[in-house]
């Protein structure tokens, strides 16, 4: 399948990435549990914080969480929110390569409920946090778990806004849009090759038939993975890295997050 090749490819050029990057002091482990399993997530708090702040569930792309969720997750934090990137997967459970976050990406996008079961898992998680303001949540995510914040949002999640970045856009449910509480913001590469034009307007007849607040920027010349530096620049491999898209999406992330929270 196509969309696999071009995530393999991002896979390969992801975990070249940020070699050198250090985890910023601000940042800490969090083991959490669902019956007998464990999952491993991070939370990343702002400089200054003062009192309960707004915060940010954010999910990784395939390959689970890495230095490049530590990255999106730091500046997303700098903003002034709490960030918790959760554990889809379960701790331990770590893709060695391309072939393995496909399998492992590919089992929670035919199971929907199970990946809806994750998510919710980690947002009361994010809840818990005793600094974060629970009336005040968003969700972002990233490939995979741009796909996944969407789901989060179907299963009725009490969220402020979901953010997509470069996520899945098939509708898989249609009916489950009218379940959507939160304002809903999509930011897409016009140009990617994962992302079939039958998928994108599914997702749109979703969001209209459902009465959703919903948004989506598409950002021309762009393709997959757009806000990550590792993808490199080649366009015509289907994901690469795009300056111009990645300032643009953060800024209408920003616009967006200060908006609903």
């Amino acid at each position: 399948m196509r969309w696999m090749v071009c995530m393999f490819l991002s896979a390969l050029f992801s975990f070249a990435a940020h070699s050198s990057f250090a985890a910023p002091a601000s940042t800490k482990t969090v083991i959490y549990k669902q019956n007998d399993q464990e999952f491993e997530g991070f939370v990343v708090y702002p400089k200054t914080l003062k009192g309960k702040a707004p915060g940010v569930l954010l999910v990784a792309n395939w390959l689970g969480n890495s230095d490049e969720t530590r990255f999106q997750a730091q500046r997303i934090a700098d903003l002034g929110y709490i960030v918790f990137a959760a554990d889809i997967y379960g701790k331990g459970i770590r893709p060695k390569g391309p072939e393995e976050a496909g399998a492992l990406a590919g089992k929670y996008k035919g199971d929907r409920k199970l990946f809806r079961e994750r998510l919710n898992l980690g947002l009361e998680r994010l809840k818990a946090f005793p600094e974060v303001d629970s009336k005040r949540l968003l969700a972002a995510g990233y490939c995979f778990g741009g796909t996944g914040v969407l789901e989060l949002a179907r299963s009725g999640a009490d969220l402020k806004g979901v953010v997509s970045f470069h996520g899945g856009l098939d509708s898989p449910t249609p009916a489950d849009g009218q379940h959507i509480k939160a304002k809903v913001l999509v930011l897409h590469g016009a140009d990617d090759p994962l992302i079939k034009a039958e998928d994108r307007k599914a997702f749109e007849d979703e969001m209209r038939q459902g009465g959703v607040d919903w948004q989506l920027y598409s950002f021309g010349g762009a393709v997959h993975s757009f806000t990550d530096k590792s993808a490199g620049s080649d366009k015509s491999k289907g994901v690469a890295y795009n300056a111009e898209a990645d300032a643009r999406s953060f800024a209408a992330f920003q616009n967006f997050a200060k908006e609903v929270l």
